[in-house]
């Protein structure tokens, strides 16, 4: 294993001080574990907070700010952060008009959640959450029941703290990331896996010549494996998969290409190409695009494909403002 770090044990550590002093105008970090919150907290709005296991960068804490999320919980690699640790981030956060929960659906991160929103209910705090589960690659794996929730979370960062940020109440924050989830689909390949520094080896080994479809954003496999086809040919599988599972005809709709950690951004608009000229064939209109690096597998050489079927409020707070370390509108 080569890496760029201290320690195997320091790694989670050092990495949010390291973002903690980059982005003082953004974040601030709690005493109690690797939990980022906003600077500057605001009141008199749903406060939301998401988070799950490190090794995603710039998810979760990269989305931190105005627009977005309140706090972050950053559990170690590709681990479900504590309940007390989400506990505390909720009580950072938590105002008179509640919190939100954002929890990608993984078997430890949804129950983990939920019991830290029952702590923090004890203490008179309202809290709500939704359950992200965008992939159509796998309906079941080994860390979830149902599908996984993956990039497509991004999504629901963006609308829902846009529509937190106009003092609406927490049923309809709750309700607008719930449409969100409901109208997004993602499904990725790799050419790479990564290595989770704990490990010190790679998750699953592929041959020069091949490509896995399908992964997660754990380092996990995916559906299967075959030869490695050009980039178009792949952007063609996964976004079959993909139309297949929503219909998207005659709809506008926001595209997410995300980078796994690795992949360059001149691959990644060479897969932009393909997925726009595909949707425009279809008559699906891009309303706005989205190409890099949002929820990574550390250096997971890939990517993935999420499009959004939108309507004029999730337009609306599409493009209202964010302001955070990693997401700017």
């Amino acid at each position: 294993m080569k890496k760029i770090i201290n320690a195997v044990e320091k790694v989670e550590d050092q990495m949010i001080e390291g973002m903690v002093k980059a982005y003082p105008q953004y974040v601030k970090k709690l005493d109690c574990g690797n939990v980022v919150v906003r600077a500057d907290k605001k009141e008199g709005k749903v406060a939301l907070i998401s988070g799950g296991g490190s090794g995603h960068e710039p998810a979760h804490g990269g989305f931190v700010g105005k627009g977005m999320l309140d706090a972050a919980v950053a559990g170690a690699v590709f681990t479900s952060p504590t309940p007390d640790q989400i506990y505390e981030g909720i009580k950072a956060i938590a105002t008179d008009k509640g919190v939100l929960m954002v929890v990608k659906n993984y078997t430890g991160d949804v129950m983990n959640f939920e019991m830290a929103a029952e702590m923090a209910e004890m203490e008179g705090i309202k809290v709500a959450h939704v359950v992200t589960n965008d992939d159509v690659a796998v309906e079941d794996s080994t860390w979830t029941t149902g599908r996984r929730g993956v990039a497509g979370t991004v999504f629901v960062h963006k609308i829902a703290g846009a529509k937190a940020e106009t003092g609406a109440e927490l049923e309809e924050v709750q309700a607008v990331a719930q449409k969100v989830i409901d109208n997004v689909r993602t499904m990725g390949m790799a050419i790479k896996p990564c290595i989770v520094p704990a490990a010190g080896t790679p998750g699953f080994e592929l041959g020069e010549d091949e490509m896995e479809i399908g992964i997660g954003i754990h380092g996990e496999p995916g559906t299967h494996r075959e030869a490695l086809r050009p980039a178009d040919e792949i952007v063609d599988m996964l976004l079959e998969k993909i139309l297949a599972d929503i219909d998207y005809n005659g709809s506008e709709v926001a595209v997410m290409v995300n980078g796994c950690g690795a992949t360059p951004l001149m691959e990644l608009f060479i897969v932009n190409n393909r997925v726009a000229d595909v949707l425009a064939e279809k008559g699906i209109k891009v309303y706005k695009t989205f190409v890099g690096e949002y929820m990574t597998s550390i250096e997971m050489e890939g990517f993935s494909i999420s499009l959004l079927r939108l309507d004029d409020e999730m337009k609306e707070l599409l493009d209202a403002e964010a302001d955070t370390p990693a997401f700017k509108a």
